[in-house]
């Protein structure tokens, strides 16, 4: 069962909520009760939630359009209880396209916001004292909805501005170093100073809003990582995948039985196989854990023809190794035939790309 709900496509782009989003109407019942709040109170809160994440969805087409022009797609916009999250297929790596990708978002808040400006009477709201104020914003209601949109509208340009990486803010401060002192600096600066902005975001978290904590554990965790990725991908820079594939690996039959694929496990380090017809034509992927899931079912006399995975994904010997790296992150399975000319002249998995990365790290630092 997938942990989101398609909710539809729009301009080629899937859009999905998951499940923890509805967590937050849950909150906001809360909310409004423990205030003494009625049914038409949670109604308008609820109907907040939705145009608040309306302009959240814009805000993120605003990143996945930006990113077409560039011609990078989009695989997904999904919507959590903190945000939005737009799966862009790569990061441009071109500043002034990151910068471009980046600011979009927040822009598209801009728009809303200045839109909402003019049919909101905000010199009626600015007029009030502190305590009328406070007052009239204790609780959403028909007359003050719009203020409330057009106040979250600006908070979420200023939030995302903030030059925590990998946040919009982020990437754009990431973009504009990269134009000064190259992506590799640029971005363990702008990780470090993500990682900062999150522990401060967290310790204030602790104290007044726990929702902050979890938004900074987001923020430290999405720095730290891209921050190893874009290392990573720099030590791949001028390399083939034929440079790290394996050249060395079984090949398998349909009709082998199980019991020769764990055989050839236990006198190997080998863990998943190609299977390849007589005409040596890849017809499927034996995995480790169908195997060990089949064993325990069916027995070790079980064909391998019945329990390989048949939608086999290649790779191209000269191709980037960077690709094969992206590829291979994106896949819960990431084992991949390599070919050349249309034959197979190895295979890939992520281990071998963490012992090529070990070594070509040893030999650069």
């Amino acid at each position: 069962m997938s942990s989101s709900l398609k909710i539809g496509r729009f301009a080629g782009i899937q859009v999905q909520v998951h499940w923890t989003f509805w967590l937050l109407f849950l909150f906001i019942g809360f909310l409004v009760f423990s205030r003494d709040g009625t049914l038409v109170d949670l109604f308008w809160y609820s109907l907040f939630i939705i145009g608040l994440f309306l302009c959240v969805v814009l805000h993120e087409f605003g990143h996945a359009l930006t990113a077409r022009k560039f011609g990078i797609p989009t695989r997904s916009i999904t919507l959590l209880p903190i945000g939005g999250l737009a799966s862009l297929k790569k990061i441009p790596e071109n500043p002034k396209e990151e910068f471009l990708v980046a600011i979009a978002g927040p822009a598209v808040n801009v728009v809303i916001a200045i839109i909402l400006a003019i049919f909101v009477p905000t010199e009626t709201f600015t007029s009030m004292d502190p305590e009328t104020l406070q007052e009239e914003l204790s609780m959403i209601t028909p007359g003050n909805f719009l203020f409330y949109l057009l106040t979250a509208n600006i908070a979420l340009v200023l939030f995302n501005l903030i030059p925590a990486f990998p946040m919009d803010g982020g990437r754009i401060f990431r973009a504009l170093l990269t134009m000064k002192i190259g992506r590799i600096k640029a971005t363990q600066i702008a990780a470090s100073v993500g990682k900062f902005l999150a522990l401060l975001f967290f310790l204030y978290g602790l104290f007044y809003g726990i929702l902050m904590a979890v938004i900074a554990v987001f923020i430290w965790f999405g720095a730290h990582s891209e921050n190893i990725m874009i290392q990573q991908i720099e030590l791949m820079r001028g390399y083939k995948i034929r440079d790290a594939m394996i050249t060395e690996y079984s090949l398998l039959k349909p009709d082998d039985t199980l019991k020769s694929a764990v055989d050839k496990i236990l006198a190997s380090t080998e863990q998943d196989f190609l299977v390849v017809d007589d005409d040596d034509e890849i017809v499927g992927i034996l995995y480790m854990d169908d195997l060990s899931n089949a064993l325990q079912k069916t027995g070790e006399q079980t064909s391998i023809q019945n329990v390989m995975d048949t939608s086999v994904v290649t790779l191209e010997a000269n191709a980037e190794l960077s690709s094969a790296y992206q590829k291979l992150n994106r896949r819960n399975r990431n084992f991949f035939p390599v070919l050349e000319n249309g034959e197979v002249v190895g295979v890939m998995d992520m281990n071998n790309i963490n012992e090529f990365l070990t070594f070509r790290s040893a030999f650069d630092y």
